[in-house]
């Protein structure tokens, strides 16, 4: 029996009919996909709180008075937002926002709860990021080439499509806590919480 609606998440059959869902293998690939996606997250917020000096040397920490999106957002230099995001660099509001967003998708995706929350937060993320690196634009306002790969797919949308594959096949459910995270009360009546 299909599950559908505000029972999905709570009622997956732990032997399923052949073909109507996923493996043992399947699951547990698309755990890894989860955790990983959630470190990436998880790690860049680190990063930029603490600035391990990975893409944020100590000195420009947050915790050191730095800013989270002056490096990033004041570089943008191609496509039609390009004013709009050097504008909003180095904000507070932003800052905050940004490393709000990186925590709780990062959290989410690591202990497998909140999945559509992080999921819908995740691909907002990644657009803007997307629409601040712009690739299609082959060369930025002063006519340098910006070495753009692929005129459209980058790894910003890859990570926003694995954040809703993870979270529509209930991969939280596998070495997470999607489980009971789902049969708590106020998930059940809230579903969008799944």
């Amino acid at each position: 029996m299909t599950a559908t609606g505000r029972d999905a998440a709570t009622q997956l059959d732990p032997a399923p009919a052949p073909g109507n869902a996923l493996t043992t293998t399947a699951g547990r690939s698309l755990a890894v996909l989860r955790i990983s996606l959630g470190f990436v997250f998880l790690w860049a917020f680190l990063d930029k709180t603490f600035g391990w000096n990975y893409a944020t040397p100590g000195e420009r920490a947050w915790i050191n008075g730095g800013s989270p999106t002056k490096g990033f957002l004041s570089g943008v230099d191609a496509g039609p937002f390009a004013g709009f995001f050097n504008d909003i660099a180095g904000q507070a509001w932003a800052d905050w926002l940004f490393m709000l967003g990186l925590l709780g998708i990062g959290v989410a995706l690591v202990l497998g709860i909140g999945m559509r929350i992080a999921a819908v937060a995740a691909t907002v993320m990644m657009v803007l990021m997307w629409f601040a690196e712009f690739p299609p634009a082959q060369t930025n306002d002063a006519g340098e080439a910006t070495h753009s790969t692929n005129p459209f797919m980058d790894y910003h949308l890859v990570y926003a499509v694995g954040a809703v594959v993870t979270a529509l096949t209930y991969a939280g459910h596998t070495w997470g806590l999607g489980r009971w995270w789902a049969h708590l009360p106020l998930v059940q009546r809230n579903p969008w919480l799944i």
